[in-house]
């Protein structure tokens, strides 16, 4: 096992890396980095582990985008149809429940993107 020394945030990490795998993983870090801080640069979020959470959940549900087919353009409702990405294929109703849990996200977060 290699390990490497990555800058995530301005945060450096050292990282365990199979061997051969290290472009990956360099891949990754720098997903992860972007995406990280263009939650902190959107101003909203301060916390870093909130940062991290939710870049995550960015991450992942991009990642189902891409291994799923993308849901017919009419079986999207408004609360869907508003997001910049792509709909995963649910059962019906579950658009609207994705739709209002993170409206529900956004009134929690606030202004400061703090839970709590």
């Amino acid at each position: 096992m290699k390990q490497l020394e990555v800058q995530i945030m301005g945060q450096s990490y050292l990282l365990g890396c199979p061997e051969g795998g290290e472009s990956r993983l360099l891949d990754a870090v720098e997903r992860v980095d972007t995406a990280m801080c263009k939650i902190r640069d959107g101003g909203k979020v301060k916390a870093r582990d909130r940062i991290a959470v939710l870049a995550a959940l960015n991450l992942a549900f991009d990642l189902s985008d891409r291994n799923s087919p993308p849901a017919p353009a009419a079986a999207r409702t408004p609360a869907t149809a508003a997001p910049a990405r792509a709909s995963l294929p649910m059962a019906p109703g579950e658009e609207v429940l994705l739709g209002s849990l993170l409206e529900r996200l956004d009134a929690a977060l606030g202004e400061d993107g703090r839970l709590i």
